[in-house]
């Protein structure tokens, strides 16, 4: 069976998030068995659901990180899971992206209420009612653009090398609703988001990303695609049903290409969520534009970063496995840990 053919249900077990009665068995043994007083103890449990590796880091109230791994980092050459892995963070790259697009605002760049149509003119006659469809809307998935992920023919195990290969899969479509009526993920949004930044200054977004964010916080196991890193410490990949390692699998497009430590991601999560990221102005607008968490999927890289208020906590899961149940497994593992750390801080 082709890696194109086994991918393609991706998209519809992304939506998965809770458990029922009728629930898989590993996510049910999963979320059943009574919860450890640990995060450690958790995440070596995971590996027992299905998961080929886990990695989970954590920050306390006090700034203290806590890194833990179990499982495989490559499984065929048994390998064990490494705290410091690079790991693909997949859609989670949309918070660099949308905090990016909002910082132009603040400064004066951009607007929100800018046309599609003024912004990429040459998509204009290429993308049904750009006139309508606002910078706002992209960033808040309310454009009505077509989620390229979701085409049925969507080259899974040979992604577009490039934005244009990727949006012209999809330009002359249709919307899915009028510009604002709705809110329906799309990673096309996001392709426009980087062109639009691209265009605007005049350089990549990658570079603006890098000086704006990264070198501040100093974040030096972040990388923009996964050229840039060097592959021997990003973890092996695995699909349910297709036995090869796909972490050399590549995805280029804006909001979907980054490679990152679970830690870089929640020190960054945790300064967007902070207010030490963006400028005032740019936090302000950033709460009423998108989220301050987020979670990814490609072929064989999951992940969860969330900031929890009442435990002044960031918490990252990554998990090498995709497909089967594993996303479900990945929510509940997720909750399961917060549950442990809610209850720590609860003793004190």
């Amino acid at each position: 069976m082709r890696l194109v053919t086994i991918l393609r249900v991706l998209a519809a077990v992304a939506v998965v998030t809770s458990i029922s009665l009728f629930a898989p068995l590993d996510s049910a043994r999963a979320w059943l068995t009574p919860l450890p007083k640990s995060v450690e103890t958790q995440v070596d449990a995971a590996t027992h659901y299905g998961l080929d590796g886990v990695i989970v880091y954590w920050d306390d109230s006090r700034g203290v990180g806590h890194t833990y791994a179990a499982g495989w980092f490559d499984r065929d050459k048994k390998i064990p899971a490494k705290p410091d892995a690079l790991f693909k963070i997949a859609s989670i790259s949309k918070l660099y992206i949308a905090a990016a697009t909002v910082q132009l605002v603040a400064d004066g760049q951009l607007e929100l209420d800018a046309s599609l149509k003024s912004l990429l003119p040459a998509y204009s006659d290429k993308i049904p009612q750009s006139e309508r469809i606002t910078l706002a809307m992209l960033i808040q998935h309310r454009s009505g653009i077509y989620n390229f992920t979701d085409l049925e023919n969507y080259p899974w195990d040979n992604p577009p090398k490039s934005n244009a290969d990727t949006l012209a899969m999809i330009l002359g479509m249709p919307l899915v609703f009028p510009p604002g009526s709705e809110t329906r993920y799309s990673n096309t949004n996001y392709i426009l988001l980087g062109e639009i930044i691209d265009r605007t200054l005049g350089y990549s977004h990658h570079q603006y990303i890098q000086q704006r964010f990264l070198n501040p916080l100093g974040l030096k196991d972040t990388y923009h695609v996964l050229a840039d890193a060097d592959i021997n410490r990003v973890m092996s990949g695995y699909h349910v049903g297709y036995d090869k390692d796909i972490k050399r699998n590549d995805f280029v497009n804006p909001g979907g290409s980054m490679v990152a430590t679970a830690k870089d991601v929640a020190v960054f999560v945790r300064a967007l969520n902070d207010g030490s990221l963006l400028s005032n102005r740019a936090q302000a607008l950033y709460g009423d534009l998108y989220q301050f968490g987020h979670t990814g999927l490609v072929p064989g890289f999951q992940s969860i970063a969330r900031y929890h208020p009442a435990l002044d906590a960031v918490v990252v899961e990554f998990v090498n496995t995709s497909g089967g149940n594993s996303t479900l497994t990945l929510g509940v593992v997720y909750r399961r840990i917060v549950k442990i750390l809610e209850r720590q801080a609860q003793r004190g």
